[in-house]
């Protein structure tokens, strides 16, 4: 098959959560012996550098246009009525170069990765003309416009009402998706059903879930445990969602650590810091990295990952990342969402600084539960999170446009919460 992705960035290097999911799944038709083409903004000429690595080491064709005028798209969207992140990564130099490609190619399906790239098929003026008409496939990944809602229900006036005016400008043009697209993804089944709930038509959604590649990472070979805990979180960390959750933990149980283990360390590990993340290396113990070029050094250093989550939507990759690692994790119900798990065997759950407390103390002194943990979530890893087993379904999908139901669960452990 000839496909086409429309990416909302390019997916090279896969070090954040939507371009992992986008890189593997390119990296996956490779293989299979399909031809694919990208084209993606971009909005630092540095980037450029990506799309010729991309190119280069998976053969694959990337062509980009960089996004300008930011506030301009912003005070479009605003003025038009449109969701400012569609607008924010809408330009008509990127749907020339769009149509262009469809024009001059016969693609069997485009794909489009998250809901703000469907804007470039709404406004093509070549999809319709072509006599083979290429399935539309969007990989939304999470509910975007339930993010946004949870934002509004956290902040105060006047950013409550840009979020909830968000929320429900996406809501709608992700219904409007659904409706004219020949299929589209979640990352989990619950994203789905919490569509449907919303009053989303999902007859033509399926859930495909995100993959692991054990290659990448893996356990280290120092022993683990320790008497005084070395915790991590890793993320893009001006992205609100991780913000939230570091700054949160630091404020509410960072203490509570240090007055039970004065020696304690806590690596914020992951680019862009903003100046409230950067704040937290004030407190003992704290430190945040920055741009690192290898996260693995961290996981192996690391006895305990935290993912306190308070905003999420979808998987949370940096959990699986832990888990690929042999690192027991303590995570919200929202940090674990998506994820098979059954608690107190391959994951704890906190949803307090008292939780977090206690599931540190439970790991930080009782070692045969610090090893099960650790080895269960090893092996969820290598049992259930192959990206080639989670991507068969995804290659049918663009073939025929649908998923046929399959028994998935067959041989997965069971999923609590």
């Amino acid at each position: 098959m000839k496909i086409l992705f429309i990416s909302h960035r390019v997916p090279f290097p896969p070090n954040k959560g939507e371009k992992i999911r986008t890189f593997h799944q390119i990296k996956f038709l490779v293989e299979k012996g399909h031809s694919i083409t990208v084209v993606a903004p971009y909005e630092d000429e540095d980037e450029i550098k990506h799309f010729q690595e991309l190119e280069r080491r998976y053969k694959v064709k990337v062509f980009g246009s960089k996004l300008k005028y930011k506030s301009l798209r912003l005070l479009t969207g605003l003025l038009t009525g449109r969701a400012l992140s569609v607008a924010n990564f809408y330009s008509k130099p990127l749907q020339q170069e769009i149509d262009q490609h469809i024009q001059s190619d016969d693609y069997d399906a485009i794909v489009c990765t998250a809901s703000s790239m469907a804007e470039y098929v709404f406004r093509s003026k070549t999809i319709d003309r072509k006599g083979k008409k290429p399935r539309l496939i969007m990989d939304f990944m999470d509910l975007d416009s339930d993010k946004w809602r949870q934002y509004a229900e956290r902040s105060s006036f006047p950013m409550s009402w840009i979020y909830r005016r968000e929320a429900e400008l996406i809501f709608q043009f992700e219904k409007e998706i659904a409706e004219s697209f020949d299929a589209c993804l979640f990352v989990t089944e619950a994203e789905t059903e919490l569509f449907r709930q919303y009053g989303a038509t999902t007859n033509n959604v399926y859930a495909i879930e995100n993959g692991m590649d054990p290659d990448e990472f893996r356990p280290s070979k120092e022993e683990k445990q320790k008497d005084t805990p070395v915790l991590l979180f890793t993320g893009v960390m001006d992205y609100s969602p991780n913000v939230d959750a570091v700054v949160w933990f630091v404020e509410n149980v960072w203490k509570a650590i240090l007055n039970k283990w004065p020696d304690a360390e806590f690596y914020i590990a992951g680019m862009n810091p903003n100046e409230k993340v950067k704040s937290l290396e004030k407190e003992p113990g704290v430190q945040v990295t920055g741009f690192v070029d290898d996260i693995l050094p961290y996981f192996d250093r690391s006895t305990i990952f935290v993912a306190p989550f308070r905003i999420a939507r979808g998987v949370q990759n940096k959990v699986l990342q832990a888990f690929a690692c042999g690192i027991p994790v303590i995570a919200t119900p929202m940090g674990a969402e998506g994820i098979r798990y059954q608690e107190g065997e391959n994951i704890l759950l906190a949803d307090t600084a008292d939780d977090f407390m206690a599931a540190l103390e439970k790991l930080l002194t009782d070692s045969g539960l610090y090893q099960k943990v650790a080895d269960n979530a090893l092996e969820t890893i290598q049992r259930v999170y192959s990206w080639r087993g989670i991507l068969e379904p995804f290659e049918e999908l663009l073939a025929t446009g649908k998923i046929v139901d399959r028994d998935t669960k067959a041989d997965m452990p069971e999923v609590a919460g």
